[in-house]
């Protein structure tokens, strides 16, 4: 039997595919990580040329929500953002070994969405969140103070959940626990001195350089997941990036 596309007959098939197979990720009948079906099996299954079905997958490869593996196949595409801040600090313990920082939520609350944040995860105004107050220690050193900010609808179960469960990484346990799986993220980087209150927490002296770091985190729906802010000591700080 013929499956049917979804989306407007007047656009072209390989669209109407691509909106169909992204589908099967955002509803999870496709886990991250899992392998798909080839390009003849879904051709088959919703009646369409094969070079039509290696249209459709090429656009999910490009919006990152698939991935090739050589010599293997197409895979859904599991993303690892809790690492990322290893691209822009240098972690490591006394002994000089790259580490993962600990984690301390030191606050976690439902509010009422402020309007920045209504505005950053495309909320209404009386929409909820839930906000959290995060460090990042390493030998019990605060590295990083984070503020976070997520969706209260889409995860409910996480703010029932015992702080001392939850972890170092988050990514996971919005996977695990909510079912919220991070496709992509965008992430911009300022510079600001540290306010009273931010060297206090950091143990740092007042206006050190602090370097900001805002990710915005997207599902595999689109819609803004996670909005986090850290900060970390400018001392701290790296940056490499290769141009050809």
């Amino acid at each position: 039997m013929v499956s049917a596309l979804k989306g407007d007959a007047r656009l072209p098939r390989y669209q109407r595919l691509a909106e169909t197979l992204r589908d099967e990720v955002v509803t999870r009948r496709w886990r991250p990580g899992e392998q798909i079906p080839s390009e003849n099996v879904i051709a088959a299954q919703y009646g369409v040329a094969p070079g039509t079905a290696r249209q459709a997958l090429a656009r999910l490869v490009d919006e990152g929500l698939l991935e090739r593996q050589h010599g293997r196949g197409t895979f859904v595409r599991r993303p690892s953002f809790d690492q990322s801040l290893f691209r822009f600090f240098r972690f490591s313990n006394e002994a000089g070994e790259r580490v993962v920082p600990e984690s301390r939520i030191v606050q976690r609350e439902l509010m009422r969405a402020p309007s920045e944040v209504a505005r950053q995860l495309q909320l209404p105004g009386e929409a909820e969140v839930i906000f959290m107050n995060r460090l990042r220690l390493i030998d019990g050193v605060p590295m990083l103070a984070e503020q976070i900010w997520l969706p209260a609808e889409r995860f409910a179960a996480f703010m029932a959940m015992d702080a001392s469960e939850i972890g170092p990484l988050l990514y996971p346990v919005y996977d695990s626990l909510c079912g919220e799986v991070v496709a992509r993220a965008e992430e911009s980087l300022t510079v600001e001195m540290a306010t009273p209150a931010y060297a206090r927490v950091l143990r740092l002296e007042e206006h050190t350089p602090l370097i900001v770091i805002d990710r915005l985190a997207y599902g595999y729906d689109g819609r803004p997941i996670e909005w986090r802010r850290s900060r970390g000591p400018a001392a701290q700080f790296k940056y490499h990036t290769e141009i050809r």
